[in-house]
């Protein structure tokens, strides 16, 4: 079966996505309309290729596929969206209208759980703190004089949120030595256990985690879901990482904590997302900022693209969607 494929994105997306030899592999089960996306469904060559699209595959800042668009696409039978959440992109006439949509997310989720991984390592060693000592005092420290309890040994470490990153640190840190439990409440005990970690509240996540990781997804119902209580509960030494969303965090109570000078915080994300200069966040030695690198970035978007090529050819050959977004997750992923 030959299906019509057409991009739809903005052209820098599309040229970091899908350098020309990543779409060799489309010939002949899929044929390309043109190397150039769709920039705007409502120009006329815009309109000219919708005409004539079975897939669309859509990245980060394609326009809203919506009942004009699909109006405009008489064809039109998937949306293959090559990053991470839909949301923004597809709307709900999409499902209504019979299209299916499926994303690139369980690729995506791979380098946040492999930076997730790597932070959370780091926490425990105290290789961050241990470093900024050594820099500062420029002679010879005691590593453990200053940090006794440092090290990965049976300490615990709390996700929050079994969701596709959740599960890639979980399945990540199995071979340590590591005591990893999870708060989820979309979860039961026994799938808890079959992914090989303990299911607890999460108070009790916070309140008994040597490092606590946020996975969760950002939802009218998970704004500020770690507040000032959770905060407060953090116990004393720990690390909090959030790469997720800033908007799941109370932050002034986070950079209150964090002031006090008895635990620590990786923040990939925050809100905003470029913190105002004087930001507490910036200047304290307790706090790792990242500009949100831990999503895919430089060759990891190859990985996202593959996925998306993959799913093409599945439905050129026949094949279901591997990675299917149905309308009902909508209301609990990100």
């Amino acid at each position: 079966m030959t299906l019509n494929v057409a991009l739809a994105m903005p052209a820098h997306t599309a040229r970091a996505l899908f350098p020309e030899r990543s779409l060799d592999t489309l010939e002949p089960e899929l044929n390309l309309l043109s190397l150039e996306p769709i920039q705007d469904f409502h120009a006329p060559e815009g309109k000219a290729l919708l005409a004539e699209a079975d897939i669309l595959i859509t990245g980060w800042g394609c326009p809203m596929v919506d009942d004009a668009v699909l109006d405009a696409a008489p064809r039109l039978r998937y949306v293959l969206h090559a990053a991470g959440s839909v949301k923004h992109h597809v709307a709900d006439a999409c499902w209504e209208r019979g299209v299916q949509v499926s994303s690139a997310a369980d690729a995506n989720a791979i380098p946040v759980a492999e930076y997730t991984v790597a932070m959370i390592i780091l926490a425990n060693k105290r290789v961050l703190q241990i470093a900024r000592a050594l820099h500062t005092a420029r002679a010879e420290i005691q590593p453990e004089r200053l940090f006794p309890d440092m090290g990965n040994y049976r300490k615990r470490v709390g996700i929050i949120g079994a969701s596709k990153i959740g599960r890639h640190v979980i399945r990540l840190l199995a071979p340590y030595e590591l005591d990893v439990v999870v708060a989820d409440p979309y979860l039961d005990a026994a799938e808890a256990a079959a992914i090989g970690v303990e299911l607890v509240t999460l108070d009790e996540l916070v309140a008994s985690s040597d490092v606590v990781s946020l996975h969760a997804p950002s939802l009218p119902s998970t704004k500020n879901l770690i507040d000032a209580g959770r905060i407060e509960g953090l116990r004393p030494g720990a690390t909090f990482i959030n790469t997720s969303r800033g908007d799941l965090v109370d932050q002034d109570a986070l950079l209150a904590r964090v002031e006090r000078g008895d635990i620590y915080a990786v923040l990939d994300v925050t809100t905003p997302w470029v913190l105002p200069a004087d930001s507490g966040f910036y200047a304290h030695p307790n706090v790792l900022l990242t500009p949100h690198i831990a999503g895919s970035l430089g060759n990891e978007l190859e990985r996202m693209a593959a996925s998306t090529v993959q799913e093409a050819l599945r439905l050129s050959r026949g094949a279901p969607l591997s990675f299917r977004v149905r309308a009902e997750d909508l209301g609990i992923t990100a």
